[in-house]
């Protein structure tokens, strides 16, 4: 009779844990529904103001608004026909001076120089240390 009593009582426990565990994940369930919700209502908010920002960069960039603020504003000049030059208007490359170089020249500086190594007849080093190959 002790056994079944216990048995019982085991029954009931089971049933009540198992119900607390059921109702723990309902609302476990019903919590993470809300924050979805609450995202998906987030991300709608922001591609309407993404929508918003863009409709007033349109707005702002418009050809002929950006025309009127420039003619009021720059004092911009029409371009005329002998302001556009050829290629073979620009000076060579070749025909400017080196500053840096024509100094070292006058200062004696412009020839190459010889290598430490070349001078006391050794022989060249490698430029990797010994023991990388």
């Amino acid at each position: 009779m002790k056994l079944i009593r216990y048995l019982n009582f085991l029954a009931v426990g089971a049933l009540l844990g198992s119900a607390v565990y059921a109702y723990s994940i309902k609302y476990e369930t019903m919590r993470t529904s809300a924050e979805i919700l609450k995202a998906q209502h987030d991300i709608q908010r922001e591609s309407d103001a993404i929508g918003m920002l863009r409709a007033e960069w349109a707005h702002l960039a418009r050809p002929a608004r950006v025309q009127a603020l420039a003619e009021k504003h720059l004092d911009l000049q029409t371009i005329s026909v002998d302001q556009i030059g050829r290629i073979a208007d620009l000076p060579d490359r070749a025909a400017r001076v080196d500053m840096i170089g024509r100094k070292l020249e006058s200062l004696g500086l412009g020839s190459p120089t010889a290598t430490p190594g070349a001078e006391t007849g050794a022989p060249p080093r490698s430029a990797t240390p010994s023991g990388i190959r």
